[in-house]
């Protein structure tokens, strides 16, 4: 558990709903996804668009069992939209918000906010970065006066408890960030109970919370990276797809927007690989699809934290680095700088870990919030490269995290300055 009591004051110094996997394999996929994990069905190994049904189906193989047209409709019209709210902080800004009342949550008792966090955990770079943005923006507020974090590890029974605690606590408003979905429903629904609840980052099977948070989704992350490819791919050009791991929802549904591009596009989807989210694998891939297609005119991925394996997988064969989608992990940024690659990066930006703290104080200050709030979705192109890519910042820093304003930044993130 952390507790800041009293809460130390820095100065300012610079849906999808989820299923998650039962298997081993999810351990792995957790510590590399920013975003849902699942309650899985149990066929979901074989699940459709997966290395093993591509093997019998030609091209990119069958539509995803998690596919829903309605929703990716809706995620790709989120993505035009012009959000609203105050130009350079997308972490406050809102898409086609439905503001809901929220009077009768406003705080009563004097004295200085508690807040409190239910968090599924800090197993990857990802989530380190989003909750040290989460506990700087509690430093710009003085009204909070107690901030407490338990940590669930990225276990469902551990976060369970975590939440009953924090709803005993006397916290006046709890944040979660649920492990997986299902599972942890039950609690979240006790808790609306008793305390106002902002869900965000990965959702929950109800809507009582007073507001779920976050960005434009997995629809919108993948049609970016196919859309790309599309555009600077040739006709007939063999792409190379590259997965973490089948059955999670938010990888499928980044997988299953870009097939609906490629198999409208002329582009030919040679292979469909699962890497585990390895880089030795990731690099084993890369190289075999070269030696068995000869070429590779594109490179498509459902999360860039391998990018740079890729990458080197085409340098390690003398081949030249195709246009390939990644992630702002600035390792892959450093590289497409360096090697001037014909690269984008859609994002499932950290800033958003700032935006639960906001909408709590505005919850407790009885403000309207959006029932749903769907934050902007930004991805790095060519034209915001230099932007995103901060000197000496460590290697597994995400670049859209909105923290250049925060208290201790750099530092406190591992950069340098």
């Amino acid at each position: 558990m952390t507790t800041i009591r009293p809460l130390r004051r820095s100065p300012l110094r610079s849906p999808l709903r989820g299923r998650a996997l039962t298997s081993a394999a999810a351990l792995l996929v957790a510590g590399l996804l920013a975003s849902c994990t699942s309650d899985t069905p149990p066929d979901s190994p074989a699940a459709p668009g997966s290395a093993s049904a591509s093997a019998d189906d030609s091209g990119s193989g069958k539509q995803s069992e998690f596919f829903e047209q309605a929703e990716y409709d809706r995620q790709l019209a989120l993505a035009k939209e012009q959000p609203q709210g105050p130009a350079g902080k997308p972490w406050e800004q809102m898409l086609s918000p439905e503001l809901i009342d929220t009077a009768r949550y406003k705080k009563q008792k004097a004295g200085g906010v508690h807040l409190c966090f239910s968090n599924a955990g800090v197993f990857n770079p990802w989530r380190q970065v989003g909750l040290k943005n989460m506990t700087a923006e509690v430093e710009l507020h003085k009204e909070i006066s107690e901030f407490t974090v338990l940590d669930a590890q990225g276990k469902d029974d551990k976060q369970i408890s975590d939440i009953q605690e924090l709803t005993g606590k006397g916290c006046d408003a709890l944040i979660v960030s649920p492990n997986t979905t299902a599972t942890l429903t039950p609690a979240v629904e006790q808790a609306c109970a008793k305390v106002p609840v902002i869900v965000f980052d990965r959702g929950v099977e109800t809507d009582c919370a007073v507001t779920f948070i976050n960005p434009v989704g997995g629809y919108g992350y993948g049609a970016v990276a196919a859309d790309f490819l599309v555009e600077k791919v040739k006709p007939k050009g063999k792409i190379l797809a590259l997965r973490i791991s089948p059955g999670v929802d938010v990888l499928e549904t980044r997988w299953s927007a870009a097939k609906v591009a490629f198999d409208k596009s002329e582009l030919d989807v040679v292979d469909v690989k699962f890497t585990d989210g390895d880089p030795a694998k990731t690099k084993s891939v890369v190289t075999d699809a070269l030696t068995r297609h000869g070429s590779i005119d594109g490179v498509w991925m459902d999360s860039g934290a391998t990018a740079v394996a890729a990458v080197e997988a085409f340098e390690d064969a003398g081949q030249d680095v195709p246009p390939i989608t990644g992630e702002d992990q600035q390792d892959f940024l450093q590289a497409w700088k360096e090697k001037k690659l014909t690269a984008i990066a859609p994002t499932y930006p950290t800033f958003q870990w700032r935006t639960p703290v906001i909408a709590a104080l505005r919850i407790l200050q009885g403000q309207q919030v959006p029932k749903e709030w769907k934050l902007p979705q930004p991805s790095i192109t060519e034209d915001t490269l230099d932007e995103y890519l901060k000197p000496g910042m460590p290697p597994l820093h995400y670049a859209m995290c909105g923290c250049a304003d925060l208290p201790g930044f750099p530092k406190d993130w591992g950069g340098k300055g």
